[in-house]
């Protein structure tokens, strides 16, 4: 049995817990949740059992595909045969409660050291994207695992979206040809025009590690590293559009305000060591209405293109991209992509995670790939920091990290 203590109860656990929940429904009955820490306790106690405890905050979405639509999950709904400890101090529900292994859901800056103190117990390791607030800080937690031959996984569910697996082996099989270019945009998609992301103030503070980039980044990243190779160069330019950022109760009147020194949006290009290129643009700032590339990030290889769902051909033969994979991959590969029939990117990469444990592996998203995502984002900001293109894997060595500096040092990391 693995016992899981989850540190970080904010609205993200609702997806975690509905992904654990699925998990239990497809089978998968050697894992229970034993402890549960958070700054509040009735934040803790809030997920705990249903029809019991304080409310939960509401979801703060209303996208289906977006995991803060979540809400309403409860860890009674899949196991009532533990006794969930609930604490305050994530040092001392890891000395502490009986658990075997961490999951941490707080924010960006407190993932080194929820590591260390994890690490420090012999605690295998789940730590919520982007790694760490800094290349340093992701470094020295790689480094602790690796000593100590600890499990650690950074939980980046674009490797597991359904998207991600079909157009991964679309590309290995061949009928798009060789991948050239991706694009992306989004502008004005989220949280725009000056809206406090998520209502987490910390997003807009640079020593908290906030930030669009650092944010959503690592994310397209991930993706893009599993299915163009390595990125190798960033020229970048990022801004603070809107300087300060408001949350705002339903009839408009404002109820938080924050002054932002992190970047709200970022122009990017880069290449791969397989020779693609690519363009990335996205904000959370854009008055009236969003712009968004395709439908989403856009491939073209040298047969044909893809985005979102749709695949068109050279010779304008148009097809489903989940159509073509689930009439022409070989069975063994959808149910290793998709095993137990799981279609959720959260309860694929939980299940992969516990699956690393089971056996001391690396997961599929290791702390060494969290480290080559982080990298890759940090990229953008140091070029353009720089006003420079730079090489990713300097960025990766700690030989350019002029932007990383006030956090490394604020932090005690140089």
């Amino acid at each position: 049995m693995i016992r899981i203590g989850i540190v970080g109860c904010g609205r993200i656990l609702a997806a975690h817990l509905r992904g654990y929940r699925r998990l239990r429904q497809a089978g998968v009955d050697d894992f229970r949740i034993t402890a549960l820490c958070a700054r509040r306790a009735d934040d803790a106690y809030s997920y705990l059992r249903r029809g019991d405890g304080p409310p939960q905050r509401q979801p703060i979405s209303h996208d289906a595909a977006d995991p803060l639509a979540v809400g309403d999950e409860y860890v009674s709904d899949f196991q009532d045969d533990v006794e969930v400890a609930v604490y305050t101090d994530y040092r001392r529900m890891i000395a502490e409660a009986p658990i075997d292994a961490v999951n941490d859901f707080t924010s960006h800056a407190l993932h080194h050291q929820v590591a260390a103190a994890a690490f420090a117990h012999g605690k295998a390791l789940l730590t919520q994207k982007p790694l760490a607030v800094s290349v340093a800080a992701a470094h020295r937690m790689c480094e602790e695992a690796r000593s100590r031959n600890l499990v650690f996984g950074v939980f980046e569910n674009f490797r597991h979206l359904h998207n991600t697996r079909h157009l991964k082996w679309l590309l290995d099989s061949g009928r798009l040809g060789t991948l050239q270019m991706i694009l992306l945009g989004y502008v004005g998609a989220w949280w725009a025009p000056d809206r406090i992301v998520a209502e987490t103030p910390w997003r807009h503070r640079r020593t908290e590690g906030g930030g669009i980039t650092l944010d959503l980044a690592v994310h397209f990243f991930d993706q893009f590293r599993h299915l163009a190779g390595e990125i190798t160069t960033v020229s970048a330019h990022t801004a603070v559009i809107e300087a300060v950022r408001v949350t705002r109760d339903a009839r408009g009147r404002e109820m938080e305000r924050v002054e932002c020194d992190a970047d709200d949006t970022f122009f990017a290009q880069f290449s791969t060591d397989r020779g693609v290129v690519g363009n990335l643009a996205a904000s959370w700032a854009g008055h009236a209405a969003p712009t968004i590339a395709g439908r989403g990030s856009v491939f073209y290889g040298t047969r044909g293109r893809v985005t979102g769902d749709e695949v068109t051909f050279d010779n304008s033969q148009a097809a489903t991209l989940s159509g073509l994979y689930q009439s022409a991959a070989d069975p063994v590969e959808q149910q290793r992509d998709f095993p137990l029939g799981l279609d959720d990117s959260f309860a694929l990469g939980q299940h992969d995670w516990l699956e690393a444990v089971r056996h001391r592996r690396e997961p599929q998203t290791s702390g060494r790939e969290g480290l080559r995502d982080l990298a890759a984002a940090f990229a953008i900001l140091e070029s353009a920091h720089a006003g420079r293109r730079v090489n990713v894997a300097q960025v990766e060595h700690g030989d350019v990290r002029e932007y990383q500096r006030p956090i490394d040092v604020f932090f005690g990391l140089i």
